[in-house]
């Protein structure tokens, strides 16, 4: 009787224990209370949406949570916090690009999200999209969404010129020349100062070659035959295939062209498909994407540059406990589905099971573009973020933040300076940077 009487109070206590814990739990988030600022470059209009919306629910669920959403171009978003984080102007969380999350780590500028990840499920997450956020032992940023360069193609006019879609560079700049009429362009060079643009085009080069921009020992490379061969490469492409304003260009204007269908190559990830179905739509049953071109036909297969875009939580925040909690409902499956959608095949999933639900696979676009999902998938799982081929680093962030070999490109286009001369100075004035690391 008396061991019975004392199991009935155990799980008396238990259960009770177990509602005081939820009780806490509850009140814990009822409690929620404070002003965040968040900053993201989501500058169309879809994500932002979503994102907004996001936000709305979470302060109608936290009344005492006000969420300020800023947005910013990539390239204001570098130099907002990069000014800004000596007067501590910066925000709360923000959305970032790899390379910035190195820098930030660099400083001292975030906070840790282990936890987080932890609690949304470490095994949801690649291993690679969380050590590019990863110092000493300690993760400071969690991918949103992934994407990877592709080779993009109007597949009307390269049938109506009778060519085949090209496998290798030499097929590519041939194919570039003879559809460059008729108002369009064959391939717009983009290297305007103040976007990675130009950085882009000579990694996709270098990468086929099997290098990187960066050495072993993280200098730059630059002046390697294969660097030089790169940058004639795209000097070529630029005086016969490209409009000529183009040495201006950053990646929207880059991207618009292919949009308005006035090029017929592009490279970019899936979001081409959302641009050309805003911009041009009896044009989108004629785009579709393919691996990389190559060197040579039987090179093996390889990835240029994939995105993990990753989330963070600024050190200097008052309420990190917000910031987490919010970041969270980001992730749970609906909200996570809706925000995908906003630019569908243009984001992929960074969370592992959500490609196997319902919603996500009854989308048109996905069902649509299915040889894009697929020739993607395989490029992010083949690729890393520009300069990462040696693991995350500061000179893989200043490699494409600094504008160095968009100047450079700009030099031999405008000033008619010698390509070895050209690549010598901006590798001399990288590495010189790069000795400033501490």
């Amino acid at each position: 009787m008396k061991k019975r009487f004392a199991g009935r109070l155990l799980a008396a206590a238990v259960a009770a224990a177990s509602v005081l814990a939820l009780g806490a739990t509850a009140m814990a988030e009822e409690e929620l209370s404070g002003d965040i600022t968040f900053w993201h470059s989501f500058t169309q209009g879809a994500r932002l949406e979503v994102i907004q919306a996001a936000a709305d629910k979470f302060m109608e669920e936290h009344p005492g949570v006000n969420i300020t959403i800023e947005t910013f171009s990539w390239g204001d978003f570098y130099t907002k916090w990069t000014t800004g984080l000596a007067s501590g102007n910066v925000p709360d969380m923000s959305t970032a690009l790899p390379g910035h999350v190195v820098e930030m780590m660099d400083v001292g500028a975030l906070t840790s999200v282990d936890d987080l990840i932890d609690e949304i499920g470490r095994d949801k997450f690649s291993e690679t999209a969380l050590s590019e956020g990863e110092k000493d032992g300690v993760c400071y940023s969690l991918p949103l969404y992934s994407h990877a360069q592709v080779m993009w193609y109007r597949k009307d006019l390269l049938d109506e010129a009778g060519l085949e879609v090209p496998k290798t560079w030499a097929e590519f700049a041939e194919a570039a020349k003879a559809l460059t009429k008729d108002g369009v362009y064959g391939c717009s060079f983009p290297c305007g100062s103040g976007d990675l643009m130009g950085t882009r085009f000579l990694n996709f080069y270098v990468r086929s070659a099997g290098e990187s921009l960066l050495t072993d020992d993280l200098q730059a490379n630059l002046t390697s035959q294969a660097a030089i061969d790169g940058i004639n490469y795209w000097i070529d492409i630029y005086k016969n295939c490209s409009p000529q304003d183009s040495v201006n260009y950053v990646v929207l204007d880059q991207a618009t062209l292919y949009y308005q269908g006035k090029t017929a190559f592009d490279f970019n990830s899936g979001f081409q498909i959302s641009g050309v179905e805003a911009n041009s739509p009896d044009l989108v049953d004629y785009i579709d994407c393919a691996p990389m071109p190559k060197i040579n036909e039987d090179d093996p297969d390889y990835g240029s540059e994939t995105s993990n875009i990753p989330l963070v939580v600024w050190e200097n925040s008052e309420h990190p406990e917000i910031c987490k909690a919010f970041i969270k409902e980001l992730y749970e499956t609906d909200t996570y589905v809706e925000f995908l959608e906003a630019t569908p095949v243009g984001m992929l999933p960074s969370v592992k099971g959500i490609t196997e639900t319902e919603r996500y696979q009854a989308n048109e676009t996905v069902q649509k573009f299915e040889n894009a999902v697929a020739v993607i998938s395989d490029a992010v799982d083949k690729s890393t973020a520009i300069g990462f081929e040696h693991g995350p680093s500061v000179q893989a962030g200043l490699l494409t933040s600094q504008g160095i070999i968009e100047g450079m490109f700009q030099d031999i286009i405008t000033n008619g300076t010698d390509v070895e001369t050209a690549a010598q100075a901006a590798e001399d004035q990288l590495n010189d940077i790069f000795s400033t690391i501490g």
